[in-house]
C-alpha cells in the first residue's frame, strides 16, 4: 500500500520522537482506563462480547447516511459501493462472528497420551488484553471495523486510529464509536502521526496494522519494545494471469471490476496482467467494454467512479503512466483538482519500467507478454510475496501449477477482489504482504490465545513410571511407550 498513511514513516517519526505532550496524555489515561477495564474482567463474559458486537450493529444501520456521505467525500464512492465493500461487509462479519462465536469459544477435547493417563486435555481461547487497531485510509470503515469485530467477539478492550487521511471517516467512526460502544470496551485516538507515535509507545497485548511494508517495520520495532504480537496486513503487486482458452468477456469484467472499484486503491486489486500475445490482443477490446459498460464513455461523469484520496497520491500514480503505452486513459485524462484518474490500460510494458516498480494502488493496469503459464509463474516467484494472486484458467492442472508452485496471502481462481469479501475465508499476508489473518474464525483466534489447560489427578500416582531411581523395569516400559 502507498506511504499516505496515519504511522510514522520516517526514522525521524519513529516511536519516542517528537510525540506531542497533549497527546500523550490522553492516550496513556485511554490505555490505563482499559486495562483496568479488562483486568475486571469486563470483557470476559460471552453475552457482554455478543452484546458490544450487537450495539455495533446497531450503530451501523443508524449512523448509515453519516457514514456514507463521509465515505463520498472521501473517496468519491457511490452509495451503493460503500455498502457492499464498506458497510455491508462489517455487517456480514458482524453477523457470521456472532452466529458462530459459542461454538468457536468451545473448548477443544484433547488426548494427552498413553503415558499421562488418566488425564484429560483442552485447549481455551483467553483474551489477549489491551489492542490497538491502527487503520488504513482506502477502506477506511471496513479495515477499521472488521478488526474491531475480531477484538470485540475475543474478549479484548481497543484502542481505534483510523486514518486521517479520510478525514471525514475519520471522524464519522470516531462519532459512531464513543455514541454505540461502551467506553470500557473501546476507545478511539483520532490524529496523526504525533498520535500514532504516542501509540506506540504503550505496551499493547496485539497491535493490528493494515497499511504499507515501510510503515509495517516502524510498527513491527515499536511492538518489539514490550515483544507485543503484530498482525501486519500489507500490499505487493498482486499479479493476474490470463490462460489461453477462457471466456475473455466474463474474464475482462471481472478484472476490470476488481481493479477499478474503489479506483484501483484496493490492497489486492489486480496490480498487473500477465498473458501470452495472442490472449492479449484478443483480451484488450473487452476490457475497454467493460469499461465502458461499466463506468460509461466518459468516467468522470459516472456515478459509480470515485476519486483519489489525495493530489499527493493522484501525483504518485499519475507518475507511473507512460501516455506512451496508454490505450485507455492516460494523463490526458485526469485532473488533480478533482482528484479523478481516468481507467488507464498500458500495453508494451517492459518489467523494468517505473509501473512495475511499486505497487500502484490506482486505477492503471499494465498488460505484460509472457510465453505462457511457465513464466508467468516464474515472474510472480521472482518478485515479493503478493498479498493475493489470480489466475483465469480452465485447466485444473494450471491452477493446481498456480496453487503449488506460487506463494502468496491467497489465490483466487476465475475472480478478482470478491474472495476477500466472504467471512468464511482467513485474510492474511505471507513474507513482504505482511503476517498473521482475520476474517470469521481467523480472526477470533487473531485476537485470542489459544491455552492449553491439562488436568491429572493426584490418586493413583501413575506418573511414579517417571521418577527415578530408573529401575530396569521401568526402562523396559518407558521403552514400550516410546517405540
Amino acid at each position: 500500500m502507498p506511504t499516505d498513511t496515519n504511522a510514522p514513516v520516517h526514522p525521524a517519526s519513529e516511536p519516542g520522537d517528537g510525540a506531542d505532550p497533549a497527546a500523550h496524555t490522553g492516550i496513556t489515561a485511554d490505555v490505563a482506563a482499559l486495562r483496568v477495564s479488562f483486568d475486571a474482567g469486563t470483557t470476559r463474559d460471552i453475552s457482554a462480547r455478543l452484546a458490544q458486537l450487537d450495539a455495533l450493529r446497531r450503530g451501523l444501520r443508524r449512523e448509515n447516511r453519516r457514514l456514507t456521505q463521509a465515505l463520498a467525500q472521501d473517496l468519491g464512492k457511490n452509495r451503493t459501493e460503500a455498502a457492499i465493500t464498506e458497510i455491508g461487509a462489517v455487517m456480514q462479519e458482524i453477523s457470521h462472528v456472532t452466529k458462530h462465536l459459542r461454538s468457536w469459544l468451545r473448548p477443544e477435547k484433547l488426548s494427552l497420551g498413553a503415558l499421562l493417563a488418566p488425564a484429560s486435555g483442552e485447549v481455551r481461547r483467553e483474551p489477549l488484553g489491551l489492542t490497538l487497531i491502527i487503520a488504513p485510509w482506502n477502506y477506511p470503515l471496513n479495515l477499521t471495523l472488521s478488526p474491531l469485530v475480531a477484538a470485540l467477539a475475543g474478549g479484548n478492550t481497543a484502542i481505534i486510529k483510523p486514518s486521517e487521511v479520510a478525514p471525514a471517516t475519520s471522524a464519522a467512526l470516531a462519532h459512531l464509536l464513543r455514541t454505540y460502544l461502551d467506553p470500557a470496551w473501546v476507545r478511539v485516538t483520532e490524529g496523526a502521526v504525533e498520535e500514532t507515535t504516542a501509540l506506540l509507545q504503550q505496551r499493547f497485548d496485539l497491535i493490528f496494522y493494515t497499511g504499507n511494508g515501510t510503515v509495517g517495520r516502524v510498527v513491527a520495532r515499536a511492538a518489539a519494545e514490550h515483544l507485543t504480537p503484530t498482525v501486519l496486513e500489507l500490499g505487493g503487486k498482486s499479479p493476474v494471469f490470463v490462460d489461453e482458452g477462457v471466456d475473455l468477456a466474463v474474464t475482462a469484467r471481472r478484472i476490470v471490476w476488481g481493479k477499478f472499484t474503489n479506483t484501483g486503491q484496493t490492497c489486492v486489486a489486480p496490480d498487473y496482467l500477465m498473458a501470452t500475445p495472442r490472449t492479449l490482443e484478443k483480451l484488450l477490446p473487452h476490457l475497454r467494454r467493460a469499461v465502458r459498460e461499466m463506468y460509461g464513455r466518459d468516467p468522470r461523469r459516472s456515478r459509480d467512479y470515485g476519486r483519489l484520496v489525495s493530489e499527493k497520491h493522484f501525483d504518485r500514480v499519475l507518475s507511473l503512466i507512460d501516455d506512451e503505452r496508454a490505450v485507455l486513459g492516460g494523463t490526458g485524462q485526469a485532473d488533480r483538482a478533482d482528484r479523478y484518474l481516468a481507467p488507464t490500460l498500458m500495453t508494451g510494458v517492459d518489467w523494468d519500467d517505473p509501473v512495475m516498480g511499486e505497487e500502484i494502488f490506482g486505477p492503471v493496469l499494465p498488460l505484460l507478454a509472457v510465453d505462457g503459464p511457465d513464466e508467468a509463474i516464474a515472474r510472480i516467484r521472482e518478485r515479493d510475496k503478493p498479498l493475493t494472486a489470480y489466475v483465469f484458467t480452465d485447466r485444473a492442472a494450471i491452477q493446481e501449477r498456480f496453487a503449488t508452485e506460487t506463494s502468496s496471502g491467497s489465490l483466487a481462481v476465475g475472480m478478482a477482489l470478491a474472495h476477500i469479501g466472504t467471512p468464511t475465508l482467513p485474510f492474511g499476508g505471507v513474507g513482504e504482504s505482511g503476517s498473521g489473518a482475520y476474517h470469521g474464525r481467523a480472526g477470533l483466534e487473531a485476537f485470542t490465545h489459544a491455552k492449553p489447560v491439562a488436568r491429572k489427578a493426584l490418586t493413583p500416582d501413575t506418573l511414579r513410571i517417571v521418577y527415578p531411581p530408573y529401575t530396569r523395569a521401568k526402562r523396559a516400559l518407558v521403552k514400550r511407550l516410546f517405540r
